[in-house]
């Protein structure tokens, strides 16, 4: 049996390759590598358990205003992201994918199946879907601090709005989050593009992390799979980016990356002089080696920061991105660290021989847009999102 198709959750239906979702009430997803087929079950007595809201078409065109350009507050690979107003007044985020392709339907139904099972403050949930014809959209709450990677390298960046309380509480709330899919979920969950422009922030600057279009479910005495790069340049771990084996690891190697970009206010990757590129962590070794730490804070925070926390925040990056998985903290461990300063380091369990037994032979073309930095639109979304600012405001006051 295909390794994936051990987390079927109900029995085995008919697969089809095109889906008609008008009929959807409730679901349950199963994908085969093999066939590159996605399994549905509607189940109409299933739908209390989840709570979802199920938008019709009219209603999200009617909230966005036709999906109009200056709703847009987000665009990647994938489609676009949509602010919108319900009939209700509540404010949404609506996801729109781009085109309807084998693979972009899976990567839907996948993370509409995920967002459907994670329950944490710092996660992302699901509000509801539309799924018909040509259109698949998913619908969350909407993030009025919009994401991190505006705050840090964006439009945003220069308001200096994340202190050092903030960029800390950020960190701490990610790692639960991320502890939350990797320890709690069943089966576990590997998110695999853990990155500043997927961590967003409520009101509160509460961060919520978000995307699981690319995430792997992960059943009990596996250690990791083998499967075709998806990610995120300047993020993956060497052994993923160069083998294709993922594992919980690998995320940890990413939030690490991530700790560093929240604590430096510096890009992952840098083009230098003669078009050579710097990761992060090269750029910060040096520092780390003569114990310079105050020259690694965010020069926006003008010396306002703790240096011990700063100088142990720095060092467990330094473990997350460790070349050997092995030597990796887990995300429990990060956490603890985080908030305490120190972690007790757990024996790791190997179960039997599992280590290399499951492979993921992703049927699909990887997609440049998706390792590509700059390819969620970056500047695009800082200058849509003052133009839905502004529209927001101008509706609350009419």
């Amino acid at each position: 049996m295909n390794s994936l198709a051990k987390l079927s959750m109900s029995s085995p239906l008919k697969t089809t390759k095109f889906l008609d979702f008008q009929e959807w009430n409730c679901f349950c997803c199963h994908i085969s590598d093999e066939d590159n087929e996605i399994q549905i079950r509607a189940d109409n007595s299933t739908i209390r358990d989840y709570p979802w809201e199920r938008y019709s078409l009219k209603e999200l065109i009617h909230a966005t205003n036709n999906f109009h350009e200056n709703n847009m507050i987000g665009e990647g690979g994938f489609g676009s992201v949509y602010w919108g107003r319900t009939s209700k007044g509540v404010e949404i985020a609506v996801k729109r994918l781009k085109k309807m392709t084998a693979k972009s339907e899976m990567e839907f139904a996948v993370e509409v199946e995920i967002l459907g099972r994670v329950r944490h403050k710092n996660l992302l949930g699901l509000r509801g879907f539309y799924a018909g014809g040509e259109e698949r959209l998913i619908v969350f709450d909407y993030m009025p601090n919009h994401n991190l990677i505006t705050h840090l390298h964006g439009q945003l960046a220069s308001d200096c709005l994340l202190d050092w309380s903030r960029r800390m509480n950020i960190a701490i709330g990610s790692a639960e989050g991320v502890a939350y899919l990797h320890h709690e979920a069943n089966p576990h969950i590997i998110h695999r593009d853990i990155k500043a422009s997927n961590v967003l922030l409520d009101d509160n600057f509460q961060p919520k992390v978000a995307d699981f279009g690319f995430a792997k479910l992960i059943p009990d005495g596996i250690t990791h799979l083998t499967t075709r790069v998806k990610g995120t340049l300047g993020y993956l771990a060497p052994e993923y980016a160069m083998w294709g084996k993922v594992s919980e690891s690998c995320d940890v190697y990413s939030f690490g990356i991530l700790l560093l970009e929240i604590i430096s206010g510096k890009k992952p990757l840098e083009k230098l002089p003669g078009g050579v590129k710097r990761d992060i962590v090269q750029w910060v070794t040096p520092f780390v080696q003569k114990g310079a730490f105050e020259h690694i804070a965010d020069p926006r925070l003008k010396g306002k920061f703790d240096l011990e926390q700063l100088k142990s925040a720095v060092l467990l990056a330094m473990k997350c991105t460790d070349n050997s998985p092995e030597n990796r903290p887990s995300m429990l461990e990060v956490v603890e660290w985080l908030k305490h300063g120190s972690i007790v380091r757990r024996t790791k369990k190997i179960v039997g021989n599992n280590v290399d037994d499951m492979v993921d032979d992703e049927d699909e073309e990887t997609d440049k847009t998706d390792t590509d930095y700059e390819g969620y639109g970056m500047e695009l979304y800082g200058a849509r999102m003052t133009r839905a600012t502004s529209q927001r405001r101008s509706s609350s006051s009419s």
